[in-house]
C-alpha cells in the first residue's frame, strides 16, 4: 500500500511538472502526457486505498493526514474527469503539485493504530462525503481563482501572456456551477453524519468544539453562496469572488481548527 502511495506521489509530481513545461513552452504533447500522468496518479492512489485495510494495524482513514490525502485524491480524479470535457488550461499544475504535497505528507505520518470503532461505517461515510464535498468546492475555488485573474485582465483590456494561457470565462463559470451544485449537498451530507458520529460517539449531535463550530459557520456560508448562486442569480464575477472567499474559510475551518484541537 505504501509502495503504492510513493508511486502515486511522484506520478503527481512528474505531472505537475510536465503540465508548467508543457503550458509555458508551450508543448501541446508535454501537456497532454501531464494530464495522463495525473490520471495514473489517481489510478495509483485508488489501488493504494483499495489495499489500505490489508495494513497491520490499518489506518482510519479518519485520521487528518489520510483525510487530506484522500480529499486531494477526488479532487485530482474530478479534476481529470473536468479536463476530459471541458478546456482548462492552467487546472492540472496546481491540483497536481497539492496532491503531490497531500499523499507525501501522508506517508510521512503514520498513525499506528486505527481511531474508530469497530463494525460501524459512520466514521468512514461522514470523512468519504466531506472529503468529496472539499474537494468539488475546493475545485470552485480554483476555478473562481482564475476566474478572477481573467475577468481583471479583460476589464483592464490587457491579454495574459501566451506562455500562461487561461480557461475562458464561461468554462470557468461552468465549473463553478457544477462543482457547487455537487460539492454542496456532498459537504451538507458528510455535516450530518458527522452529527451522528458524535451522536454514536458521547450522545449529543454537537460538541461545541472549535472545529465543529467553525464547520457549522462554513456550512451555513455555503448554504448562502448556494442560495445566491441558484436561487438568486447572483452574477459570475460575484460568485466566483464569494466561492474563493468561501472556501478560505471552509478549508481554515477543517484544517486549521482540526490541527488546533
Amino acid at each position: 500500500m505504501y509502495a503504492l502511495q510513493y508511486v502515486s506521489a511522484a506520478l503527481y509530481l512528474a505531472a505537475g511538472v510536465g503540465a508548467v513545461l508543457g503550458l509555458s513552452l508551450p508543448a501541446p504533447k508535454v501537456l497532454s502526457g501531464a494530464r495522463w500522468g495525473l490520471a495514473m496518479g489517481v489510478a495509483a492512489q485508488f489501488c493504494a486505498f483499495a489495499t489500505l485495510h490489508r495494513l497491520t494495524p490499518a489506518p482510519s482513514l479518519t485520521d487528518l493526514g489520510y483525510a487530506l490525502s484522500l480529499m486531494t485524491w477526488l479532487a485530482a480524479g474530478v479534476t481529470v474527469f473536468l479536463v476530459s470535457r471541458i478546456s482548462l488550461p492552467g487546472f492540472v499544475p496546481p491540483v497536481a503539485f497539492v496532491a503531490f504535497l497531500a499523499t507525501f505528507g501522508a506517508m510521512l505520518h503514520r498513525p499506528e493504530a486505527a481511531v474508530v470503532d469497530v463494525g460501524t461505517t459512520i466514521p468512514h461515510a461522514h470523512v468519504l462525503l466531506a472529503s468529496a464535498g472539499l474537494a468539488a468546492l475546493g475545485l470552485a475555488g480554483l476555478a473562481d481563482f482564475f476566474f478572477l485573474i481573467e475577468h481583471r485582465a479583460l476589464k483592464q483590456r490587457r491579454k495574459v501572456p501566451r506562455k500562461l494561457p487561461m480557461p475562458s470565462l464561461e468554462a470557468l463559470d461552468r465549473v463553478n456551477r457544477v462543482t457547487l451544485a455537487v460539492g454542496f449537498p456532498l459537504l451538507s451530507l458528510g455535516v450530518i453524519t458527522g452529527g451522528l458520529w458524535l451522536h454514536a460517539r458521547m450522545g449529543s449531535y454537537f460538541g461545541g468544539s472549535l472545529h465543529e463550530t467553525w464547520m457549522l459557520i462554513a456550512w451555513m456560508i455555503y448554504l448562502g453562496l448556494f442560495a445566491l448562486r441558484f436561487a438568486g442569480h447572483q452574477g459570475a464575477r460575484q460568485a466566483a469572488a464569494s466561492a474563493v472567499a468561501g472556501f478560505t474559510f471552509l478549508l481554515a475551518a477543517v484544517v486549521g481548527a482540526g490541527v488546533v484541537s
